[in-house]
């Protein structure tokens, strides 16, 4: 099978280059290649493509000439029935069992728990005593996923085990030996507690023993005033009347904890990153704020357009995932004039898209204006994915980036610790700041 622009690179090269500097690899390769390439990054052979155009014909055929394909290496963290690693009408169902709860008014519920939580976590800490925005965020971003989306609270005996149990399964994957295992199978075997595979399955295991027995207890006292994501899943029925089973739900539930916790965390803390390097910035986020007066409405708050600019120029430069989801050329088609044969896999880079200089004029620049200039099109601004894997918890995750945003510059005064930039390196998936962002609280803010 003939590949547009293969990298001649070995294989394991390739991907030990992406995980150790994700980035500086794709720059890279976009300079000889800006529109489409050809990599054996994930342990197969897939075209990336960047070009507009061509990831509006792949996101506008995900059904019929772009297909999906099976996110294998996230099945040992997800499971085999997770949205991101199902195809076809399974996937169709479980998107519209999943849809519900992350529209509308339900979403709206949301809102106040993010408020309370962000002022809380902030509130305990001390002045003038450095931290790192990222754990901060992190912490703010699991509670809110435990209460909306688990339905539990801070106190409960389940709650403090999950979250413990979830704090010790997440954190080694940040690590480049960790994140290998989920995209080199082979490495995968369990030798014992000691193992690092090992240990990952043992911590797994916990989880999934607190997630099931909750959902048995749920199931052997329904309660119908219950509004969490977990209640109303367990209430979801397909279009031939049956409910998720006990594996789908946690499968899902996973899913959601996976995409939402980390994602969201690490944007949040590169808002803060970037509105305290570029102060400007900063200074004219917080006027926008504070003329919302003493007590604004969330929802008043997540219409505001220069907030909404600075969420969307954060995840311009550092977008939640490099790539959107792998699709699976189904027909001959044409991509960036380029043929692709039937079985070809291809995958759109959302990073290098959008770091294009004929979309966003010096991209390495944090510039949110650009936001309020021009309005871009989804294959242009695709930080949540597109077609039919795109982002399921899309709206969770605006409303969370900009209510902590706001709550956190409104009400705090905030200092980098670091004169020097803060880095981007690979976490998994996501691009976190290497440093965390160090930061210190010099006061609160008088409104």
């Amino acid at each position: 099978m003939q590949l547009p622009n293969l990298l001649k690179t070995p294989s394991f090269v390739q991907t030990f280059q992406w995980l150790n500097e994700p980035t500086g690899f794709l720059e890279k390769v976009a300079l000889v290649y800006p529109d489409i390439f050809s990599s054996h990054l994930t342990g197969y052979p897939s075209v990336y493509v960047q070009h507009p155009h061509a990831i509006q014909e792949i996101f506008t055929n995900d059904r019929k000439k772009f297909v999906l394909r099976q996110n294998k290496f996230l099945e040992p963290v997800l499971g085999e029935y997770s949205i991101a690693t199902l195809v076809g009408e399974q996937h169709k169902r479980q998107r519209q069992l999943l849809m519900p709860p992350f529209h509308g008014d339900k979403i709206c519920s949301y809102a106040q728990p993010i408020l309370n939580l962000t002022e809380k976590i902030f509130t305990q800490l001390p002045r003038l005593q450095p931290f790192r925005a990222r754990v901060i965020t992190q912490d703010i971003t699991l509670q809110v996923i435990l209460q909306a989306v688990f339905g539990l609270y801070e106190g409960e005996e389940r709650y403090q085990k999950l979250k413990h149990a979830l704090v010790l399964m997440f954190e080694p994957l940040g690590s480049l030996v960790y994140s290998s295992f989920l995209f080199i199978p082979f490495l995968q075997k369990d030798l014992g507690a000691w193992s690092p595979w090992g240990r990952f399955v043992r911590l797994r295991k916990q989880v999934d023993e607190l997630i099931y027995t909750e959902i048995a207890e749920r199931r052997a006292q329904p309660n119908p005033e219950r509004m969490d994501v977990l209640s109303l899943l367990m209430e979801a029925k397909d279009e031939s009347g049956k409910l998720m089973s006990d594996i789908e739900l946690r499968d899902e539930l996973m899913t959601l904890l996976f995409a939402g916790h980390e994602t969201t965390a690490t944007a949040i803390a590169w808002g803060l990153y970037w509105t305290h390097r570029v102060p400007e910035v900063g200074e004219k986020l917080c006027q926008e704020i504070n003329s919302l007066g003493d007590d604004p409405q969330p929802i008043s708050i997540s219409q505001l357009p220069y907030l909404t600019a600075v969420c969307k120029e954060t995840l311009r430069i550092y977008p939640p995932a490099l790539f959107a989801g792998p699709r699976m050329v189904k027909e001959p088609a044409n991509l960036a004039g380029h043929q692709l044969e039937p079985g070809t896999t291809v995958t759109p880079c959302i990073y290098l898209t959008h770091h294009r200089d004929d979309l966003y004029e010096n991209p390495k620049r944090f510039q949110p204006e650009r936001f309020l200039d021009r309005q871009y099109s989804t294959y242009e601004f695709l930080p949540f994915g597109g077609g039919v894997r795109r982002c399921i918890g899309e709206a969770l995750a605006w409303l969370e980036m900009k209510l902590v945003l706001a709550t956190i510059l409104s009400r705090y005064q905030l200092a980098l610790v670091d004169a020097q930039p803060e880095q981007a390196r690979s976490r998994g998936l996501t691009l976190v700041p290497a440093n965390g962002v160090k930061m210190v609280v010099t006061g609160r803010r008088m409104r």
